[in-house]
């Protein structure tokens, strides 16, 4: 339970008051569809921001997130409501998010959706739905980029795995966090969709993009290694063990799925953005050799009270599977700022 202080019940109420004069609290609640988070949502550069912030207030204990808790419909399916309160962000609700990861072939549909919930802390009432896929698609990439920074700040290549909004995402904001970066290496065993996402996105990156010929190929190729394909119990294992050598860092979006086990075992440190969320997970049978031995949680190296990489050897896995705080934090951004524009429809309670 994070208690709140004096000047933070100052500062929730001064907003409240602000709030309070374009909605009415109580009465009704701002909605706000995906175009319309787009629209309002902060530029990569704030939302860098606003996510290094969370996650120092993550390491340093600052907030109240309970580990994920969901239904599971389908063997390979999750459903799991994300609460999280992080005051020094003035940030208060909770994301409703599932993933289906048929969905693409099955039904032309992403992986995941969500919605999201912010209240009002002084009074409970919630303040603003929205759509929470342009807020995931936005901070999952900022987390891996804040991460590599810390970890591997000298890197020279990155190589992405899965080539979807994810992967997209990554590669501009690893563009952002890597100042010495030379050559981005991506692949996806989609060919049209590795190629479609490069032309779209080589405007909008100043280093080189380069289509991977393979998984070895890029596994080999990079210092810094991120994926974001889909979450399974059973690993698939697509990038071999042996193909990973010391002195790289790895941070994968997708649990235990897409790279070898034994990988993440034999890493001289294995870091998470939440260990209560690992265990969980590991406990619904998502690490079926077990859940290796986690050194620190994300956030506790980026405020710098756990150790990061300590020699240039070190082969580091840092494990983000997504964290609710960085979903209320971006989304009460988003919030202000379409209250601010003029976006979304009010809606009664």
């Amino acid at each position: 339970m994070t208690v709140m202080t004096d000047d933070t019940q100052a500062a929730f109420e001064a907003e409240r008051e602000l709030i309070g004069g374009k909605i009415g609290i109580g009465r009704e609640f701002l909605y706000l569809t995906r175009d319309e988070c787009a629209r309002a949502g902060p530029d990569r550069k704030d939302i860098m921001s606003i996510v290094k912030e969370t996650l120092v207030a993550h390491g340093q204990g600052a907030y109240e997130m309970p580990a994920k808790i969901g239904i599971h419909p389908h063997e390979d399916v999750f459903y799991h409501a994300m609460p999280a309160y992080v005051p020094g962000m003035l940030a208060c609700g909770c994301k409703w998010i599932e993933c289906y990861p048929q969905n693409p072939k099955k039904y032309g549909l992403p992986q995941t959706t969500s919605l999201l919930i912010l209240n009002d802390v002084m009074c409970g009432a919630p303040i603003s739905v929205m759509d929470g896929t342009w807020i995931t698609a936005m901070r999952t990439p900022a987390v891996t980029a804040i991460a590599a920074a810390v970890l591997h700040q000298n890197a020279e290549t990155f190589g992405m795995f899965g080539c979807g909004v994810q992967g997209a995402e990554h590669v501009r904001f690893i563009s952002m966090a890597l100042k010495r970066l030379k050559k981005i290496y991506v692949y996806d065993i989609d060919v049209t969709v590795m190629k479609n996402m490069i032309a779209s996105v080589q405007p909008d990156v100043p280093v080189e993009i380069i289509a991977g010929e393979g998984f070895e190929h890029v596994a080999k190729s990079c210092e810094v290694l991120s994926s974001a394909t889909l979450i399974v119990k059973e690993p698939i294992a697509a990038v071999a063990d042996e193909w990973v050598g010391s002195g790289q860092t790895i941070l994968p979006c997708d649990l235990n799925t897409f790279w070898d086990p034994k990988t993440q075992r034999r890493a001289d440190k294995y870091i998470v953005d939440s260990a209560d969320e690992h265990r969980l997970f590991a406990e619904m049978g998502y690490f079926p050799d077990g859940l290796p031995a986690i050194h620190a949680q994300t956030g506790e190296v980026v405020a710098r009270l756990a150790k990061g990489r300590e020699h240039k050897d070190e082969l580091i896995v840092c494990s983000n599977i997504g964290m609710s705080v960085f979903d209320v934090a971006v989304a009460h951004a988003v919030f202000t700022r379409a209250l601010d524009m003029g976006i979304g429809a009010k809606l009664p309670l």
